[in-house]
């Protein structure tokens, strides 16, 4: 099963990171592939959010996301839009919200980002997504035409419950579309990414931002595809460009038969606090 990986250096014009979206998404189609994946914050970044608001706009109401539907439905391809960010239905924050649209241009599957970044580095960087964003609730899996598929967010990744309930879940592809700051990406990126696959058992698809931002942050790029043993099957490096992996979806089965962590798994009961 062909899929395409686009690793962006998105930027604070919103039409011209869609159209970028578009070019690539033809080009995927081109190639044969079944399904298309973008990265965090695809559309658009600015961490100026006065001057991005009046780009964001309600799902139903986002322009942006009806051409890219469009495009779905014109070249038969699947697409993961990574995350964009949407005027919540509560009306009073934003959603870090991943969209899965298949191949007839109607949206499969929405997931909000659940963990929201909030910290202070020593690089100087300061990150408050709570302060703009609303955090999701729940999971989500998705039917798609590589397997069962759980969603996720960046950030998202460091906390294993999430991915615990997607192994239980029996999902085959764990998505994790980033825009990973350059020194946590040196320590971790690979390293959690790896770990997330081999406890599932899946593979994990991650498309990233990379490169210098024109609103002056910095994305460690590095997109990965590994598979359920753990094997990076793909690595994109720190440039913006698009590739294509071929996944092999019988290894699944392979791994899962080798080491059967999904029929021995027990269910853990509160600790026990001795002394």
């Amino acid at each position: 099963m062909r899929i395409a990986l686009h690793q962006m250096t998105s930027g604070i014009d919103l039409e011209r990171n869609v159209l970028a979206m578009v070019n690539a998404i033809t080009r995927s189609a081109e190639a044969g592939a079944a399904m298309y994946f973008a990265p965090e914050m695809s559309i658009i970044i600015d961490r100026d959010r006065v001057r991005a608001r009046p780009h964001l706009a309600a799902e139903a109401h986002m322009a942006a996301l009806a051409k890219l539907s469009d495009c779905a439905l014109q070249y038969g391809i699947w697409l993961h839009l990574g995350s964009i960010p949407v005027v919540h239905e509560n009306g009073q924050k934003l959603a870090n919200r991943s969209i899965i649209i298949g191949a007839d241009g109607k949206i499969k599957a929405r997931y909000d980002k659940m963990h929201l970044f909030d910290v202070n580095l020593d690089t100087g960087e300061s990150w408050k997504e709570s302060a703009a964003y609303a955090g999701g609730d729940r999971p989500v899996v998705v039917q798609t035409p590589l397997g069962l598929m759980g969603l996720a967010i960046c950030y998202d990744m460091r906390f294993p419950d999430l991915f615990s309930a997607y192994a239980k879940s029996c999902v085959d592809i764990i998505t994790l579309p980033s825009a990973f700051t350059v020194p946590t990406g040196q320590a971790h990126w690979h390293s959690i990414l790896r770990a997330r696959a081999i406890e599932s058992e899946a593979f994990v698809i991650a498309a990233a931002q990379c490169g210098l931002h024109e609103d002056g942050r910095q994305t460690y790029g590095h997109s990965l595809v590994v598979d359920p043993w753990g094997k990076i099957v793909l690595d994109m490096g720190a440039s913006p460009n698009l590739a294509f992996v071929n996944l092999d979806i019988g290894t699944i089965a392979e791994v899962r038969k080798q080491i059967p962590v999904h029929a021995n798994r027990r269910t853990i009961p509160t600790p026990f606090i001795a002394g």
